[in-house]
Parts: C-alpha cells; sequence; structure tokens
C-alpha cells in the first residue's frame, strides 16, 4: 500500500530517494517523506499531500547524506499530516513502514508509562520507540529490531536508519512485500522492484518473515527463525521505460491502450497457436477430479472472477461460486466434494486474498494463483500459480490488469472443459481462436475512443449513474461502474437488467444516465426490452453494443458507442477497454486525479 525507499550509496540520498517515491506515486499516497544522516545525525523533511510539497521543503532546507530513508504513506491511523507522515524518528532510529501494527494502542500505554514521548497518532511510531527502548537498553540495532518486532502483531514492512551508523540499514517484512536492489558499491530497499528500477536490475525478494542488514557493500539475510539464510538474486527485466507515460496524459489512458498488449501477452503464454490448443504449464490441477470451484478476489480481481464464474460453468459443467476475499473466511464456507480454489490479485500480495487463501490450504483444498508478479507471496504459497503478464501497471484502477486476468482465466476455463470431456478437440480449436482474435477485437474497440470521449463529455455532469447487463455483461457492468466511481467520484451502480423492475427503475428520471452493455446475443432482445422501459420513463441510455444491436435499439437511446462484433465467449474483452475509456474520459472531464483517486491505493496489503 505504501511506498518504501531505503539507500546506502556513493552519492546524495536526496535527489535519488525522491525519484524513487515518484516511481511508486502508482500506489496511491496522501503523505510523503525522507530521512537521511547528516554528520550521524537524522534529519527529516516530511509533507502532506503530494510529492512537490516535499521537494518544496528541501529546495527550503536542503538534506544531505549518502544514506537515506523515503516513504510514500495512505493513512490508516492518523490523519493524512505532516506530523503523521513518515519517517518516525527518535534520537535514535528513523523508521518507515507500511502496514498496520494491531496492537499499537496497548503497545503504545506500555511505552508512555515508561516516559517515552509520541509525537503523531500512528501505528508506526510505536515500531520507532520500541526499538529506540531496546537500543537504551544497550542493544545492537538489529537485536532492537528483533526484539520490536518480536512484540507488535500485524502486517509489516519496515527501513531502519540508525543515528551514527552511516554504512546500516536493517529492512523487515510480515505480511507487506520488501525487495533488496544489489548495486555497484551501494545497495536498497525499496517496497517493490519499481522502487529500485532507477539504480539496479538485481533484486532479492525477501520472504516472509524475513530481516535483512546492509552496508554499503554487504548484507546478510535471516529468516523468521533469525538464522542467517541466503535467498537468490534475481535480474529484472522491466526497465524505466516501464514506468513512463510516454505521449499519453495519464498512465490509465496509457494502461488502457495497452490492453491488447497485456492479453496477447498472456493469452499467448497458455496457448499453443500451431496446435489450437490450451496449455497452464505451472496449474497443477487436474480439473477432471475437481467438482467445485472457488473464485476468490478483491475489488476488480473479484470482477474478474465473476467474469470467469460463466465461461467455468458453461465450457465445463464444473459447479463455480465467486466470493469477495473479505467476506470469504468469516462466513465460513463450506465445501462438498473435491474442490479447488482460485486466488486472483495483481500484485498477489492482497491482504484479504491472501488470508482467504491460507484458510483453503489449511482445509486441504487445492490452491491456484492468479497474480500479475510470480514472485508475489500468493504466487508461492498457492499450490499453483498462472502469471498475468501485464506488465507494471501504475494506475491506482486497473484496467491492463482485468483484461489479462480474464486471458488467464478464460485459458483455464477451457482447460477445465477439455479435462471435464465437455469440449471437444474441436471446439477447443474453435475457443481457441476466439481467444487469439481477442487482441485485435480489443484494439477494434479502443478506435471508438472519439465516441467514447463525447458520450463521456455529456454524461460528466451527472451525479448518479447506472449500468446494466445480462449473462456475461452483468459482471462487466459491474467493473464499469466501479472504474466510473473510483476515479470520477460520480456514484455508479452495476445491475442485472433483468432486476431493474425488481426495485432500481425506481431511480430512472431524465437526469440519471443509464449504460447498457449488451452485445448482440442470445439475451439481446431482453435487454432491448429493458431499453425501452428506461426510455418509457425517460432515462437518458448509452448504448454500447455492436452494429446489429444498435440498429436494433433504434430510437430509444440517446448516445450509442459501436463495438466490434464477436463472439459471446469474446465479449468480455471486447466490452472492457469501453467502458474503462468511458471512466477514464468522465474523470478527465470532471479534472479528477485520473491516476491516483483520492482515499485509494494500488496494492491493498492490509485487511
Amino acid at each position: 500500500m505504501c511506498g518504501i525507499i531505503g539507500i546506502i550509496g556513493k552519492e546524495p540520498a536526496t535527489p535519488r530517494l525522491i525519484e524513487a517515491l515518484k516511481r511508486l506515486e502508482y500506489r496511491g499516497y496522501d503523505s510523503a517523506g525522507v530521512a537521511t544522516l547528516v554528520d550521524g545525525h537524522i534529519e527529516r523533511r516530511r509533507a502532506a499531500g503530494k510529492i512537490v510539497n516535499l521537494e518544496k521543503e528541501i529546495i527550503d532546507a536542503p538534506l544531505a547524506g549518502n544514506t537515506g530513508i523515503g516513504h510514500t504513506r495512505w493513512a490508516t491511523h492518523g490523519a493524512p499530516t505532516e506530523r503523521n507522515a513518515h519517517p518516525h524518528a527518535t534520537a535514535r532510529v528513523a523508521v518507515v513502514h507500511n502496514g498496520i501494527i494491531e496492537n499499537f494502542r496497548t503497545l503504545r500505554e506500555e511505552l508512555i508509562s515508561q516516559g517515552y514521548v509520541f509525537d503523531s497518532e500512528t501505528d508506526t511510531e510505536v515500531i520507532t520507540q520500541l526499538i529506540s527502548h531496546y537500543l537504551d537498553k544497550g542493544e545492537t540495532p538489529r537485536e532492537a529490531v528483533i526484539k520490536a518486532l518480536a512484540r507488535v502483531r500485524g502486517a509489516f514492512a519496515i527501513a531502519c536508519l540508525f543515528t551514527g551508523k552511516e554504512d546500516l540499514m536493517i529492512g523487515a517484512r510480515q505480511g507487506s512485500p520488501l525487495v533488496v536492489g544489489l548495486g555497484d558499491g551501494e545497495i536498497f530497499l525499496g517496497s517493490d522492484a519499481i522502487a529500485v528500477a532507477p539504480f539496479t536490475n538485481r533484486i532479492i525478494y525477501l520472504e516472509e518473515g524475513d530481516l535483512v542488514e546492509f552496508s554499503a557493500k554487504t548484507y546478510n539475510i535471516y529468516d523468521k527463525d533469525r538464522k542467517e539464510i541466503f535467498r537468490p538474486v534475481a535480474i529484472v527485466s522491466a526497465s524505466a521505460a516501464a514506468v513512463e507515460k510516454g505521449n499519453y496524459r495519464h498512465f490509465m489512458q496509457k494502461e488502457i491502450h495497452e490492453e491488447p498488449d497485456a492479453a496477447a501477452r498472456t493469452i499467448g503464454h497458455y496457448l499453443d497457436p500451431l496446435d489450437e490448443k490450451v496449455s497452464l504449464p505451472n496449474c497443477g490441477i487436474n480439473f477432471a477430479e475437481i467438482d467445485q470451484i472457488l473464485i476468490v478476489g478483491c475489488g476488480t480481481a473479484y470482477l474478474s472472477g465473476r467474469v470467469a464464474e460463466y465461461w467455468f460453468e458453461q465450457l465445463s459443467g464444473i459447479s463455480c461460486e465467486t466470493d469477495i476475499a473479505s467476506e470469504f473466511r468469516y462466513r465460513r464456507p463450506v465445501v462438498a466434494g473435491r474442490a479447488a480454489a482460485i486466488f486472483i490479485s495483481q500484485s498477489g500480495e492482497t491482504a484479504d486474498t491472501l488470508e482467504a487463501l491460507r484458510l483453503c490450504k489449511k482445509n486441504g483444498w487445492k490452491t491456484l494463483g492468479v497474480v500479475n508478479v510470480a514472485t508475489s507471496s500468493i504466487a508461492r504459497e498457492a499450490d499453483a500459480v498462472l502469471e498475468t503478464l501485464a506488465g507494471p501497471e501504475i494506475g491506482v484502477a486497473s484496467t491492463k490488469a482485468f483484461v489479462a486476468q480474464l486471458s488467464a482465466l478464460a485459458a483455464t476455463a477451457i482447460a477445465a472443459g477439455v479435462a471435464k470431456g465437455t469440449i471437444d478437440a474441436e471446439r477447443e480449436k474453435d475457443l481457441a481462436r476466439q481467444l487469439m482474435e481477442t487482441p485485435r477485437l480489443i484494439r477494434e474497440a479502443l478506435e471508438m475512443e472519439n465516441a467514447i470521449e463525447e458520450t463521456a463529455n455529456d454524461i460528466s455532469h451527472a451525479k448518479s449513474i447506472l449500468y446494466i447487463g445480462r449473462g456475461v455483461s452483468y459482471p462487466i457492468a459491474l467493473e464499469a461502474a466501479l472504474k466510473l466511481k473510483e476515479i470520477s467520484y460520480i456514484h455508479a451502480e452495476g445491475y442485472a437488467a433483468g432486476e431493474l423492475k425488481h426495485g432500481p427503475i425506481a431511480l430512472i428520471d431524465e437526469y440519471t444516465p443509464v449504460i447498457a452493455v449488451a452485445p448482440y446475443d442470445e439475451l439481446m432482445e431482453k435487454t432491448i426490452s429493458n431499453v425501452q422501459e428506461i426510455a418509457a420513463r425517460g432515462g437518458p441510455i448509452t448504448l454500447l453494443s455492436d452494429a446489429k444491436g444498435i440498429e436494433e435499439a433504434a430510437d430509444a437511446v440517446k448516445h450509442s458507442v459501436r463495438a466490434p462484433e464477436c463472439e459471446p465467449f469474446q465479449a468480455p474483452f471486447v466490452y472492457s477497454p469501453l467502458i474503462h475509456m468511458l471512466a477514464y474520459h468522465v474523470a478527465v472531464a470532471k479534472g479528477t486525479d485520473v491516476d491516483q483517486p483520492r482515499n485509494l491505493a494500488k496494492s491493498v496489503t492490509v485487511e
């Protein structure tokens, strides 16, 4: 969720800390700060709001030193103020922290009773004061960190800077990701590879419970039992260019236009174009032996699962149920028969989804992770993993990652059908061809951007917008509503079109736009009936459909956006860029912060 960077380098740290923090803006944040060692003493600069505010502070009061830590904070405990911004520091240590300390109140009261003074409202400061407490008792920095972390309960990734120790930094992780970057005579610490990408491509991914102690030239990693351990060095291929906007106005717009490539890369990974067969090399699940599939995710990942629910049941005949990760554990799910559970997460670090996976593993169910980061916690802990090859996604609102998830899930549904014998060789070839066509169809849909923008400008003044769809278009309507409210702040809801008459139609008036996601398929006639019901009540309708569907709706709609003709199996791919572009252009028309919408974070690594 929050962004972390640490540097022990050969040149001034502050400009490099700022550069790294800018690369971490995609995670979402509401304050930022840096700390360095200046003549052995900890010096800090912090600011509420965007990094530009922090840069102004540094211009007014420059910060020297080659060793430093930096942080972008998304507020959990305490308001997004300068006082609560990281790093938090005492006279002896400065700390940046990603996560939530669940027992911070008890620890805070204990430390206050011993004379320690707290300057912020945050849970993070408890870690800082605890480390200081053990340093005061004569412990070494490493032992002080170990003892402090043994007292806290919750999720964390931390980086620690110590007074008088220019050649020492300590990091640790439990429930939140952290990486080490190895440079030439310098070492870096980051919340992900993007943070350290400007400085090195040699990355060590710390495992759950790891602690790392390093200087400019050496490092030691200790596992959860505090035994020294080797972790492999990975060469990260993502370059600095992967996180640049190029000629696009926003990262989100760029990433929407990357949806065809994200789909192509992912489909190509699971499809043999020569034999027209699906292959899941790391799936590890024999769907012939599966009677029930559970799909678990949060937000957009959950909605990609809702689409896949239709595919699994229609193509393989396997009973499928999709659940929101944050609710899954607490309803105590019951599984009858042989089950497989699929966990979808762009980052692979989503806390609720990870905990749901651990519950399923505890109950002996087969687990499959669908992630965009092959080295993530979900990827490592699941029995098997399917990568979504979307590449780095910087915009907080997920777009190309959603399409990549659909790609992997579609391939998996076909494989399940083949394993169950519900798909014969000819049908598999047909579906394989359809999958191979989807990148082209997505590109054709993107050509409708001008029409989308015109519609967006018209509906951007609305206070509430409804989306409707039938069949597999219903979860696409849900995704459309989620995207719109995420970045434009307009209230939006997605409904199954057949549910209109059971309540939502009461909301229809001339000021409430309705967006119908309606490919020309076997359900089109029923959807048109719903469109007519809305028109009869004065509701302004935008129809997303192909040429046949638009002709069928005739005069009932105010706006129409023509999608490429496609097979029903391809429709979720084709209509995804349309709904994403619509949300994007409505947000642009309203002047919101498209890439970093308020109150949201890219990677939610706390519950």
